[in-house]
């Protein structure tokens, strides 16, 4: 999979202060250099190839590379990691122009003229990807990310050509000025070597940590070099040995195989020994054996032959055959004590998995025939698919960046639906992640749910092997709660999405509200209706109020954006100029009764409006309470009781934003408000004041007590739901007859 260059066989990048030969350079810039590669593509392809070269080469004619190479051998090292992918001859034609229009002043239409509009889209969208600067601040890197998400989500050749111009630019980070190496390097940590790991590159994957961490770190990279290289030599014969006794148990039990030595990388052994506390002698499992055989059942079949001739280490097996990987990836897992105690991990896999794991998304092309290879492609499809999903209902690029982060570092759980299908999860998600998984309807309608058989509640974490199943039932909806615990970016877009629209519509219907009522106070009894004839009068009304339609002026209403009164004026102006008078009578009553509960244009509370209107916790009115109504900006209306000292202040100083309020004859939920119970110090005082409440069918939701144990006396604090104000005042009577209790009130805010 390394990108193999005449100037650099092993493909790492060439040392600080070597420059390469000019011979060297020449090859490295030549066509030739690439040809070799090209025996996958049909003539005709690789013409086409070579004519983008062609045109690449001649538009970085001049320019050099920090390691003073000719620029274009850059474009060919990228277009031979491509190559190695077996990417399609359009994407290879991108891959050598992918600089052109950022350095060459070359523009889109030329390249649609000469190589078609395939390629040049391609190259346009890595140009995009090339000005995205993933800085430390977060918005700008929140929106960078967006942008090359979606780009990737359209056209996964775009980032599989953005990761080989990444792995070669890594390669020779070296040549490049130190000061940028921590910022290339820890921006490839955080966010290049993540989405290659998502995408099943798993090749590229360790291969940019492994570059990030030497450029990050280089003396801790330098010295666990030498410390694995010590190790190397010192256990080499033991490896050695280990081989031959593989080979020969799988000879004797007739199955083919080729093994290949697998060591852990620098950076996973730093990241082991920093995260467990553990020095180098610690991490014994730094040597490994990759066995790849004919088929399936031969990988089964070999781990019997691996546990007969080395003992197992418990708890060190772990099948992702039955149960793929979040990315693809397939291969059985063990670990044995070896020869001397030594623990060695094999890895069990099928030609197909080999592929799909070594390369993932890009197998779709450098594996087609095996249907194996299809597993990859199809869970980063899904992935790439619900990146779209997710934009649609987020449109926050901070939002987007939170929903979709947490799925490029998945730590998979495995959970099973009833009918025994496989789903896998990020670690710590939960029965609400699960039924969004399964389907959007199955999330918004979830009820109760069954782990294992048992009842659950939805916000319970799911573990590896669980059998879990949603209840749905038609009058459940997303609670804001779910927010709270829910792991999956999918999960948390759905619910804020539709949270949103419900807030959207319920707010549509106060604006409407709060219009009729401010539209009588001006002596029209209703609003204009959406027929034709009342078209003009809309139209112009939206120019007015800068809103595209009338649903968005209703909701910007509803939401305090705009105020109801100066846009029912404005309504009245347009009305009359096309004949229509106000009602004396009707004005005249309306505004002489414009805060008493009387009035008929007044908005009727009955607590179903949820987010559109909120009770305020100043004052915390109940039904029964004398109230009104302040729209505030961009929050809704806010209701005060009459005598709120808060409420009073603000319509000293801002009238226009109050507006009559009553309530429904029959509220339909309980209301919360505050009392304050004085008792005495005596034991067993807040359980015999609480179960008082509880008598009188209060439900208590919060509750203060100070720490006054050296006084005689205290202040309880409660906050309880009720059903009106009459229902408050049998509370307080009760708590009052309650032995050690003082005295009884409830909380007002001071005027």
């Amino acid at each position: 999979m390394s990108v193999v260059l005449p100037s650099s066989a092993s493909g790492a990048a060439p040392a600080p202060g070597k420059a390469p030969t000019a011979a060297l350079n020449a090859a490295a810039a030549s066509f030739a250099a690439l040809t070799a590669r090209l025996d996958y593509l049909a003539a005709e392809d690789v013409e086409l190839v070579r004519r983008a070269y062609r045109f690449a080469d001649e538009a970085h004619l001049g320019q050099l590379r920090n390691s003073g190479e000719p620029y274009i051998t850059h474009p060919i090292a990228v277009a031979a990691q491509c190559a190695e992918w077996k990417l399609d001859a359009q994407a290879l034609m991108a891959a050598l122009l992918h600089d052109a229009i950022e350095d060459c002043g070359v523009t889109k239409p030329e390249l649609v003229e000469r190589f078609g509009s395939a390629v040049a889209e391609l190259v346009d969208g890595l140009t995009k990807l090339d000005k995205l600067q993933f800085d430390t601040r977060e918005e700008n890197q929140a929106e960078s990310f967006r942008k090359m998400l979606l780009a990737m989500a359209r056209d996964v050749r775009v980032i599989l050509i953005k990761l080989a111009d990444r792995t070669h630019n890594m390669r020779t980070l070296s040549d490049a000025p130190r000061a940028k190496w921590g910022r290339i390097a820890r921006e490839t940590l955080d966010i290049y070597a993540p989405i290659a790991y998502r995408l099943g590159l798993n090749q590229t994957y360790r291969e940019l940590q492994e570059l990030s961490f030497r450029h990050l770190k280089p003396w801790r990279h330098a010295i666990l070099t030498k410390a694995v290289a010590k190790a190397r030599s010192r256990r080499r014969d033991l490896i050695q040995k280990v081989q031959r006794d593989v080979e020969t148990a799988f000879a004797a039990a007739g199955l083919q195989v080729r093994i290949a030595g697998r060591e852990k990388t620098l950076y996973s052994i730093y990241r082991k020994m920093d995260d467990k506390h553990l020095s180098f002698a610690q991490v014994t499992d730094i040597y490994g054996f990759r066995l790849v055989v004919p088929s399936t059942i031969a990988c089964y079949t070999g781990l019997g032959v691996l546990h007969q001739l080395y003992k197992p280490h418990p708890g060190k097996f772990k099948d992702h055959i039955a149960i793929p990987k979040i990315n693809g990836y397939q291969s059985l897992h063990t670990t044995l004590v070896g020869p001397s105690g030594v623990n060695v991990e094999f890895q069990l896999r099928t030609e197909a998995m080999h592929v799909v794991a070594e390369s993932g998304v890009a197998a779709h092309w450098l594996y087609k025939a095996a249907g194996d290879a299809d597993q990859g492609e199809r869970l980063s499809a899904k992935w790439l698919q619900s990146l779209v999903d997710i934009q649609d209902e987020t449109r926050d690029a901070r939002e987007f960046w939170e929903h979709v982060k947490v799925d490029l570092f998945p730590d998979a759980v495995y959970v099973f639906t009833p009918r025994s299908e496989i789903l896998a999860l990020p670690r710590g998600a939960t029965v609400v992640d699960f039924a969004y998984a399964i389907h959007t309807s199955v999330g918004h309608h979830a009820s109760a749910a069954r782990i294992n058989g048992e009842q659950v509640p939805l916000r319970t974490e799911l573990k590896n092997g669980d059998v879990v199943e949603v209840i749905t039932a038609p009058v459940s909806t997303p609670n804001p709660a779910w927010l709270g615990f829910v792991r999956t970016g999918r999960a948390r877009s759905k619910i804020r999405n539709y949270l949103k629209t419900l807030a959207q519509a319920e707010s549509e219907r106060l604006g409407e509200k709060l219009l009729s009522q401010a539209l009588r106070a001006e002596g029209v009894r209703k609003l204009p209706g959406i027929e034709a004839d009342y078209q003009a009068i809309w139209d112009k009304l939206l120019r007015f109020t800068g809103n595209r339609n009338r649903e968005d002026l209703m909701t910007d209403i509803g939401l305090g954006k705009r105020v109801a009164s100066i846009v029912a004026k404005r309504l009245m102006t347009l009305l009359a100029e096309r004949g229509e008078k106000p009602d004396a009578l009707l004005m005249s009553r309306e505004r002489f009764t414009a805060h008493e509960n009387v009035s008929q244009g007044a908005v009727t509370l009955d607590g179903s409006e949820n987010s559109s209107v909120r009770f305020a916790l100043c004052c915390r009115p109940v039904p029964g309470d004398p109230i009104v109504g302040y729209l505030g900006h961009g929050e809704g209306l806010v209701v005060h009781t009459d005598a709120c000292g808060v409420g009073q202040r603000l319509r000293h100083k801002d009238a226009e934003r109050f507006f009559a309020v009553e309530w429904a004859d029959e509220p339909v939920r309980s209301f919360e408000t505050g009392i304050l119970v004085t008792v005495r110090n005596d034991k067993g005082v807040l359980a015999r004041v609480a179960s008082t409440l509880a008598r009188a069918e209060a439900d208590i939701t919060h509750v203060e007590m100070p720490d006054e144990s050296q006084q005689d006396s205290t202040d309880l604090r409660f906050v309880i739901a009720v059903r009106d104000a009459a229902h408050v005042e049998s509370v307080l009577r009760a708590a009052r007859r309650t032995p050690s209790v003082l005295s009884a009130r409830r909380i007002v805010p001071a005027p």
